[in-house]
């Protein structure tokens, strides 16, 4: 039984997933072990007295029976499990930092959270080595994410005060965020996706477009059109889990390199064949990131270059081939 991925979930987003055959007649409790198998039995507990675990919609009980197919739903509380991460010693690029705030320069092959299979080895594990008293904000002061592959720019909270006021910019979607995606195809023109997203109706550790899912709002510009691909500026009004990666695959357009939402990639000519090979990840990068300081109230705005490996990859599709 493969359990729910929640590695790359917005800190918002509930794990939603549907009860297997296998935990049929089963307590809840006994089945929740099976389902979420990183996190004690003592500790599911505790959330289904918390009325963080949902059945069919409706806050469950410990000792109720559960059927194949139903749904379960979990919500992760803030503060779940900063007392079991470990800090260790990980280089991270600080762009700024003060009292409030750490802003950093995600590389690309980091995750963000520690869960399901990566306990160790995360920014939070190296957050908690660069600053122990981070052990005391939720989540070690992570309020939004970057997929594992995703490089670029991320905000960290440094006190409770700092945390609860950038959760609330997001919240009112007043924080800034802009990424470069490198995309295949030819975009026509700029424009706007405003297209719900939630969990893929049959492959459940993907996101896609469905009714009822969560609203997202994705605005694109185009920066460059190449040869075979373009070069667009995606700006997030919501913060949906691969919400870039699956909008941009939604209008046709998936990320070059992207080895979930990527599809069938054009036939090129060797030298890009090998250069998308290579570069192994989706071609997104966080390069703009604004908001209030949570302190001053001041404006703040950060700019980075693009990540080399996606600038070398970008040189290279410049004078890609159709084969």
């Amino acid at each position: 039984m493969q359990s729910p991925d929640y590695t790359s979930l917005e800190e918002t987003d509930p794990i939603e997933t549907r009860m297997p055959p296998e935990c049929a007649g089963l307590r809840l409790d006994q089945a929740l072990v099976r389902l979420f198998p990183d996190f004690s039995r003592s500790r599911l507990q505790r959330w289904v007295r918390e009325g963080c675990i949902l059945l069919e919609g409706v806050p469950a009980t410990p000792k109720m029976k559960v059927w194949s197919g139903e749904r379960v739903t979990l919500q992760i509380p803030d503060d779940a499990d900063s007392e079991e991460i470990v800090a260790e010693a990980i280089d991270i690029e600080a762009v700024y930092e003060d009292a409030a705030v750490l802003v950093i320069n995600k590389p690309p092959g980091l995750v963000v959270h520690p869960g399901n299979g990566n306990r160790s080895g995360t920014l939070q594990n190296a957050l908690l080595h660069r600053d122990p008293r981070l052990a005391a904000v939720p989540r070690c002061g992570i309020v939004h994410r970057l997929d594992k592959d995703t490089s670029g720019l991320m905000v960290v909270a440094r006190t409770l005060q700092a945390h609860a006021e950038l959760v609330r910019q997001l919240q009112a979607r007043s924080v800034h965020r802009h990424y470069w995606a490198l995309v295949q195809g030819h975009v026509k023109s700029d424009g706007t996706v405003d297209a719900p997203i939630g969990r893929h109706p049959t492959q459940r550790t993907r996101m896609a477009v469905v009714s009822g899912g969560r609203p997202a709002i994705t605005h694109y510009t185009i920066v460059e059109r190449l040869p075979c691909h373009t070069l667009v500026e995606c700006r997030l009004e919501t913060g949906r889990t691969h919400q870039i990666r699956v909008h941009m695959q939604h209008l046709g357009f998936s990320l070059a390199g992207d080895p979930v939402y990527g599809g069938r990639p054009a036939r090129l000519d060797a030298r890009s064949s090998e250069a998308l090979q290579q570069f192994g990840r989706q071609a997104l990068h966080a390069f703009r990131l604004g908001l209030m300081h949570p302190v001053s109230a001041a404006p703040m705005l950060w700019e980075i270059p693009m990540a080399p490996d996606m600038a070398a990859l970008l040189a290279v599709l410049r004078g890609a081939r159709h084969e």
